[in-house]
């Protein structure tokens, strides 16, 4: 099984003096869209008042641009541990054991915009940049990663994907017919059964639900066997539309 997880807008600094190696994240045939999109927003942090502009910084978010224009030399460390924020808090992979981060690195990509999708124990640096930037010089970032992450993901052959990605990163790298696959809504009975989308703990659950994976370590091949596990861990999974589960918070 793999596992597609969306970024995070806050990100952990520091790390390892170790530079970003592009050519050594999964998924190496999109190398040449990650050195495209990375020089594109180093050459636009050149210009601290273009890039506020274009990345939509406030006043006190200007130091992210200076983030930004120093990507190339900056210090990395694993995706997982990069991405602060509600989703990574709840899956708190510092604090799993080395067996269980084996198997993030192993099973779960999270998708960037800058680097597409990178391993979780591959070596990142922190930056600044959403799945719905446009970057100047660039086609939009839809065009430039869309069909090269599903490409690459067929390439890949999963036997199942599980895709717990929010749609704007989706739209970023959909995942190809033939690869079997669920994207995951998080949801909530209400009052006489009726069944509502979550927003607010839509994140906590599906990093909770990644954490318990990496705990468990299951050797899942398909969705019918997700479900099984779900059901087996006290997780509440049911079919919903066409291509999606709805996981119960």
């Amino acid at each position: 099984m793999l596992i597609l997880l969306p970024p995070s807008e806050t990100k952990r600094p520091g790390g390892r003096a170790r530079p970003l190696d592009s050519a050594s994240l999964a998924l190496p045939s999109l190398l040449p869209q990650r050195d495209a999109v990375v020089a594109a927003l180093v050459a636009l942090s050149g210009d601290e008042d273009r890039a506020a502009r274009v990345l939509k910084l406030g006043a006190t978010q200007r130091g992210e641009v200076a983030v930004n224009a120093g990507l190339r030399d900056a210090p990395t460390m694993p995706a997982v541990d990069r991405y602060t924020g509600v989703l990574f808090d709840a899956l708190d992979a510092a604090s799993l054991p080395a067996a269980s981060r084996r198997w993030l690195g192993a099973h779960v990509l999270v998708h960037s915009a800058p680097f597409g999708p990178v391993g979780a124990l591959d070596a990142i640096p922190a930056y600044r940049l959403g799945a719905t930037a446009s970057l100047p010089g660039l086609p939009s970032l839809k065009r430039v990663w869309a069909d090269a992450v599903s490409a690459a993901l067929a390439e890949d052959r999963p036997r199942f994907v599980l895709d717990l990605r929010s749609e704007a990163y989706v739209a970023l790298g959909p995942v190809p017919a033939g690869v079997p696959s669920a994207y995951v809504r998080v949801v909530a009975e209400a009052d006489g059964g009726a069944v509502r989308a979550l927003n607010h703990f839509n994140k906590h659950a599906k990093g909770a639900l990644v954490r318990r994976l990496a705990e468990d370590r299951p050797r899942l091949t398909s969705r019918a066997g997700f479900v099984r596990w779900a059901d087996a861990a006290g997780l509440r999974v049911r079919d919903g539309a066409e291509g999606e589960l709805e996981l119960f918070a």
